[in-house]
């Protein structure tokens, strides 16, 4: 393949389509021969973009012709060359197809190979560690294969843990144990409630926030939607008065986040007023209200996937959400 024309004799035109090489791509149109005072090229494609002259070993041992790569050139041989000595040659490689291609089993000496690469001390390590801002050990090594980055140098770097400032700054908070045994004995003994909102799609009756209150001791959850925040205090104070006359028991602790919708003057009066002692979560901490957290995943997840199952746009997420409700109220429950 040349870019040059000058070099084709018996050029004719010639659709080839297009062809990508290193630097870009270009289109074939045209083909011709290449003649020379020992040996010619037949046909040899012409693409005006490409700036190289290319030719294809395996086009040139379909000739019935030898190539021979050295450090310091290619050579092209006759037919009837012949190699003296066998003990020379030093790996055999088949063709198969175009592609002279290496099968490793064949060529790995058993117990494998030894990694080329060099491992890089302890101090190095951390040095270049902190030189990337502390990124992850495994992505440094990726970064040394793939010969990513300038001036890194070609080694593998190890963790041994002793990058006392990595330690602190990425340290976390341990999870919170599980209670093995439940301090709850009766329902409504203690009520976890949230709210989540606004939704960016409002449902039919322009209601953008839902609360959830669940029973600790049966996990029983209520839903409420609601167009501000400002109407929680009065869906609460209803639902507390209905559910003690109901379930003929009271209700002696609520536990929140510290939102505005729970924390307010109407709230504490009533409260007060009905003896119910409440707990709030610590600022930036909602695993403290984790069994409110945890029931607002299961209802949008599962809103979800149903909305998703129907084809029913987002407007009818809070009938979903009602749906999943009563259906996670009436199974099984851990």
């Amino acid at each position: 393949m040349t870019g040059n024309k000058c070099y084709l004799d018996e050029y004719e035109d010639y659709d080839g389509g297009f062809v990508s090489f290193g630097d870009g791509k270009g289109r074939i149109s045209g083909k011709g021969k290449i003649k020379t005072l020992s040996l010619d090229f037949d046909d040899v494609y012409f693409c005006k973009e490409l700036k190289y002259n290319l030719f294809s070993v395996s086009q040139i041992c379909d000739k019935k012709k030898n190539v021979l790569f050295t450090d310091t050139e290619c050579l092209v041989l006759s037919s009837n060359f012949k190699l003296l000595d066998e003990s020379q040659v030093l790996l055999r490689v088949p063709r198969k197809d175009n592609i002279y291609s290496v099968d490793l089993k064949s060529v790995i000496p058993t117990g494998g190979l030894t990694c080329p690469i060099a491992k890089a001390t302890i101090d190095e390590s951390n040095t270049w560690h902190r030189r990337l801002r502390n990124i992850n050990f495994k992505t440094m090594n990726k970064l040394t294969k793939g010969n990513l980055v300038k001036g890194l140098p070609l080694k593998i770097f190890e963790n041994d843990h002793s990058y006392v400032a990595c330690q602190k700054g990425k340290q976390h908070k341990a999870s919170y144990k599980t209670k093995l045994v439940n301090s709850i004995s009766k329902p409504l003994h203690m009520l976890h409630m949230d709210l989540f909102g606004p939704k960016n799609v409002k449902i039919l009756m322009k209601k953008s926030y839902c609360l959830v209150v669940t029973d600790d001791f049966s996990r029983f959850s209520w839903v409420f939607f609601f167009a501000t925040k400002d109407e929680t205090s009065g869906i609460l104070k209803t639902f507390i008065t209905e559910i003690e006359n109901q379930l003929d028991h009271k209700v002696e602790v609520i536990r929140s986040d510290n939102g505005t919708e729970f924390k307010n003057s109407i709230m504490n009066q009533f409260c007060k007023m009905k003896g119910i002692k409440r707990e709030f979560s610590v600022a930036r901490t909602p695993q403290q209200n984790g069994v409110a957290e945890r029931k607002n995943r299961t209802l949008i997840e599962v809103a979800r996937t149903m909305l998703v199952d129907s084809k029913l746009p987002t407007t009818f997420w809070a009938e979903a959400v009602n749906t999943a409700c009563y259906v996670l109220n009436m199974g099984l429950s851990h």
